[in-house]
This record gives structure tokens, C-alpha cells and sequence, in this order.
């Protein structure tokens, strides 16, 4: 059950929760507006001192924004610890303040004052109604994280703030290296440094301000180790697997996508019934779930319920890549809203046909490849002598386009696991004139859909073969599916198809021709539009593919993560030759 449910939506709690959240956001913005607004600034910094002060966090500045802003975002994620320091601090500041206005009659004089009271203990006490929003938990090595990160970068913050100040300091009299450490280090952790205090040093006023860019970059780095999420979950044991592929038996005819869950990447969740899974990878604090569940759909509310309870437990953005539409209804009714990303192209093998005059142009190009000699071989891995597969892996890993495996929705991130042996393997071997006979060329492989079906998993080629062996073994797969039993298959998804089949009609409007060209134009790097051409040929039944999203603030948030588990976009980490795992395959 979520956290929502048994209370009215627009309860005191919701309510408390985001005036809290929405104060912050306020705060970051004037923070910001100060930050550049110099006269702003000033006014805001004369306020906070001498007899006056001001609201709860308002203090002008980059460094105070980036504190603001960071706190408003944890406070939206629901984070326990983040409504946890704000509670404290707020409630503090209210006391200091209430004290202020009673034992000094000054400050009881200046209407901003109690402004700022009013405000601060409003943000306290929406705080305390807010309580039961901010349920979400990070990870238990934070507080360790934290304070090592803050340790070391103040540590390497001050050295490099010393170093700056020692290149360009134009005081007249001599300064010891001690001196021009302690000057960069108050430079970092106070809000004001007494430059007075140190007459033996004169810097740029630009070395101060790379000093305050050093300084706030520290405070994010904290605040970041402090309130990171879980950052994954056990990924899937040899019972979740046996499990699933017991409802893959079961129910696995109705999702093409339904075999990808038994990626060893990914967790699992089950319904209380266990007759429904959710199967999910948590990246960048997204909790990122791919296709429909499996199983009973009787059973589907349940696994999705606790899916998401587990990730509001945890702070995560909830989402799901390829939907179809019957999973994606589902999903909508636990209060998730859906984006078309495109179609799967389907193809129905009883139907299909090279005949007519709109197979024209794969009918010769398939002709060409046959007349050059190559052949196709159609067998399942389990039918495939350990010795060859070995030869085959070996192969594919070679023709690999970059170092990345790409793939998490549609791609099942291994090959030739003796637990897939009902995947269909597709070797095209070449003999024309010039090669070897017998020379292996390209590979497909797809997994099982249901018990009449097959989904498109891996495509390798080499190189230096001709363009076009990949339509041809899909071709021969088509026309020889008796051989292995299978009347449809699932290949390539087309993203935005609807986009570049309506955009190019008659009459198509400016806005949609506009973002046709748009995505035409990011083709050249992400083969959009090819993979839309490259399907259509096949002229195929489209099933449209849905993502789901819980809040529409956290769609970038969502995009990143879905590129990172898609192996489109790498998180920054160390330099390869730091990396443990090379150097354990070095030693």
C-alpha cells in the first residue's frame, strides 16, 4: 500500500509537505536572484546582520542557493534524513528568534524581524504536519560517506585555495605558507572572512570568488554523500530466475519483452500472490522497469503495488521503458501517466510474403545476397555443441560495435548461457567467389515468446561483409519458421515511428514536420530513423510501446537513467587503467 492511500487527497500532511518544499524552491530562487543582483544582495546581507535577520536560509549567495536547492530537491524525493535537518535547523533558528524578540527590544522594532519569524516557524511547523510524506530511507553508509567526503575535500579545497592564494598574493610583507592556508580555509567555511585578520595577504577579488565556487562545490559533494539513495538491490538469485521462468511458462505468450526480465542485472519483486513480478534496475535513483509484468494479470496490481511502495520506501523516481498497451493501462491506474515511445514491429510468418510490387526493392535485394552465395543456419542454442558456441561468443564479441553491451528492455545482456537454450541462433556463412567457403559472417539471435513466438535479440555482422545480410537472415528466418516452430517475431523497436510516417504525408502540420526533422536530424547519431526504415520493410503489424512516469519533473531524471541502462550514456567514474576490475585482469 502506498503511502497515500487511507488519507484524503489534499490532507493537512500533503498540504504541509509542500509548503515546505515550495518555500525552499522560493528561497533558492531569491538566493540565486541575490547572488547576481548585487544591489539585491547587499540588501539582503545588511538585513542579516546587526539587529535585523532573516527568513530560514535567506542569506544571498551561490553557495546558500546550491544548500537551498539541494535540500528542496531531497525534501521533494521525500528524503527522511532531509526533513530531518530541516526540522532541526528550522526549529532552532525559531527558538533563537523568539529569544532575540524577547530579550531585545531592538529587534522587536523592525517589522522584517518578525517577518522572518513568522516564516521560519511557519516552515517548522509545516514541517511537523508534513511528517508522514518524508517516509523515504538512504543508504545506511551515508553518514561515513559524508563525513569522509568532507574531510578529504576540505582537506584538497584548502591545499588548492593555499596554492591559489600563494601564485597571486600582492601583499608588500612576507607570508608563511600556514598563513596562506588558514586564509583559504576560512575563505571556504565562513560566510564572511575577516580579510583583516590577515594583512600579510592581498588577493584578486576572482581568487575569493574561485575560492566560494570551491566551497560550494564541497557542499554539494556533502550534501550528495549525506542524502544519496539506495543505489541497488539484490539483483536476481537462482530461485527469483526459476520463478520466473515458471510464469514465463505460464504466461509468457502474452509480452514479446517478457523473456528480457530474466536479466541477471536486474531485481525482482513478486505480487503477495507470487502469481505476478515486477522486474526493475535501480540507476541514478530511478527505479526502472521494462515492459509488462509477468504473470497472471489478475496478479499485475499487486507486484506493481509493491514495486512502488519499495520505491517511495526508498526515494526512487518510479518508471517503466516499454510498455505495452494493456501493461501500460495497468501502470496508469497505480497513478503513473504514459508517453508513447514508439512501435514494435511485428511480423506474422503465415502472413508474410515477398510477392508484390511493394516488396519490390527486399525482394531484389534479398535475390542479391542468395545469388552471392551466402547461406543461413537455424538452429536453437541447445542444439549447438558446446565447441561452436564457444567459437560463436567469441565472434560476436569481436564484432561488437565499441566496448559497451548495449541493451536492458529489449536485449537479454548475455549469450550462450546453458539455461537459454530454446533462443534461436541464425549463423549467415558466406561462399561466393573470393572467401572461404563455410566463413562465418554474421549472427542473430532471439529469444523465445511464448511457445510460437520469437523476440530479436542480438544482431553482429562483420565488417567487411556486404550490406544487407542482416535483412537476409531475417528473411530466411521468416520463410523457414516452420523449421523451428514459430508463426511470429518480434524485431526492432522504432522509436517516434508514428512521427516519421505521419510527418512525411500530405498536409502533415508544421509543428510535426518540424519534429520530424528534428529526430531526422539526431538520426545521424542514434539511427532513429534507420531502425523505423529498417523495419518497415518487412511491412509489419506495429504494437505501440509506452514509458510510465509518476511525476513529469522527473522525465530528464528518467531519460539519463534509461540511457545509462540502455548503454547510450556512461555515468563519469575513474580512468579505465584505475579501474579495479582491469587491474585485478592485469594482475
Amino acid at each position: 500500500m502506498s503511502p497515500d492511500e487511507g488519507r484524503p487527497r489534499g490532507s493537512w500532511s500533503q498540504r504541509g509537505a509542500a509548503f515546505g518544499i515550495w518555500y525552499l524552491r522560493a528561497v533558492t530562487f531569491l538566493n540565486f536572484l541575490s547572488a547576481v543582483w548585487v544591489s539585491f544582495g547587499n540588501d539582503i546581507r545588511r538585513h542579516n546582520s546587526a539587529e535585523f535577520f532573516t527568513p530560514y536560509l535567506l542569506t544571498a549567495g551561490f553557495a546558500s542557493a546550491a544548500f537551498s536547492l539541494f535540500l528542496s530537491v531531497t525534501l521533494r524525493r521525500r528524503k527522511r534524513a532531509a526533513w530531518i535537518l530541516n526540522l532541526v535547523l528550522s526549529g532552532l533558528l525559531t527558538l533563537l528568534f523568539a529569544f532575540g524578540m524577547v530579550v531585545a527590544p531592538e529587534f522587536r522594532g523592525h517589522v522584517q524581524n518578525w517577518v522572518s519569524l513568522v516564516f521560519t516557524a511557519l516552515f517548522a511547523v509545516a514541517l511537523v504536519a508534513g511528517r508522514r510524506e518524508f517516509s523515504a530511507k538512504g543508504d545506511r553508509a551515508n553518514p561515513k560517506l559524508a563525513a569522509a567526503v568532507a574531510a578529504s575535500g576540505l582537506l584538497a579545497a584548502s591545499l588548492l585555495a593555499a596554492l591559489l592564494v600563494t601564485v597571486t598574493n600582492t601583499a608588500a610583507g612576507p607570508s608563511t605558507f600556514v598563513q596562506r592556508w588558514r586564509y583559504g580555509l576560512m575563505r571556504l567555511v565562513s560566510l564572511a572572512a575577516d580579510d583583516r585578520a590577515f594583512p600579510e595577504i592581498a588577493t584578486p577579488n576572482w581568487v575569493n570568488v574561485a575560492i566560494n565556487v570551491l566551497s560550494t562545490l564541497l557542499l554539494v559533494a556533502v550534501l550528495w554523500a549525506a542524502f544519496r539513495s539506495v543505489r541497488s538491490t539484490e539483483a536476481i538469485t537462482a530461485d527469483d530466475e526459476e520463478r520466473l521462468r515458471a510464469l514465463l511458462a505460464r504466461h509468457g505468450d502474452r509480452d514479446s519483452l517478457g523473456y528480457f526480465a530474466l536479466r541477471r542485472d536486474k531485481s525482482v519483486l513478486f505480487s503477495p500472490s507470487g502469481k505476478a513480478a515486477v522486474t526493475y534496475r535501480v540507476v541514478g535513483g530511478v527505479s526502472l522497469a521494462s515492459g509488462d509484468p509477468l504473470g497472471d494479470p489478475e496478479a499485475w496490481p499487486g507486484a506493481i503495488e509493491v514495486w512502488l511502495a519499495e520505491a517511495r520506501e526508498h526515494g526512487w523516481a518510479p518508471a517503466v521503458m516499454g510498455a505495452s498497451e494493456e501493461g501500460g493501462t495497468i501502470y496508469a491506474r497505480h497513478g503513473l501517466d504514459a508517453l508513447e515511445l514508439g512501435d514494435e514491429a511485428i511480423v506474422d510468418t503465415g502472413e508474410f510474403t515477398l510477392g508484390g510490387r511493394a516488396m519490390r526493392t527486399v525482394r531484389q535485394a534479398y535475390n542479391r545476397i542468395e545469388r552471392a552465395g551466402y547461406t543461413v543456419r537455424i538452429r536453437r542454442h541447445e542444439d549447438i555443441p558446446a565447441a561452436e558456441m564457444d567459437r560463436l561468443l567469441e565472434l560476436a564479441d569481436d564484432w561488437r560495435d565499441g566496448e559497451t553491451e548495449r541493451g536492458f528492455s529489449m536485449a537479454l545482456g548475455r549469450l550462450g548461457d546453458p539455461g537459454d537454450g530454446r533462443c534461436v541462433m541464425l549463423e549467415c556463412r558466406s561462399g561466393g567467389t573470393g572467401d572461404e567457403a563455410g566463413e562465418l559472417r554474421a549472427l542473430l539471435s532471439f529469444v523465445p515468446w511464448g511457445e510460437k513466438g520469437l523476440s530479436l535479440d542480438l544482431m553482429r555482422r562483420d565488417r567487411n561483409s556486404e550490406n544487407g545480410l542482416m535483412e537476409f537472415m531475417v528473411l530466411e528466418l521468416i520463410q523457414r519458421a516452420k523449421e523451428v516452430e514459430v508463426t511470429q517475431l518480434s524485431l526492432n523497436f522504432a522509436m517516434f515511428r508514428s512521427v516519421f510516417e505521419r510527418g512525411s504525408r500530405l498536409g502533415a502540420g508544421p509543428v510535426l514536420r518540424l519534429w520530424r526533422s528534428l529526430l531526422s536530424f539526431f538520426s545521424r547519431w542514434w539511427q532513429i530513423e534507420s531502425l523505423y526504415r529498417a523495419n518497415a520493410k518487412y511491412r509489419p503489424i506495429w504494437e505501440p510501446r509506452y514509458m510510465l512516469f509518476e511525476k513529469s519533473t522527473d522525465l530528464l531524471r528518467i531519460g539519463i537513467a534509461a540511457g545509462r541502462a540502455e548503454g547510450f550514456l556512461e555515468a563519469p567514474g575513474l580512468p579505465k587503467w584505475l579501474n579495479r576490475k582491469h587491474l585485478e585482469n592485469v594482475r
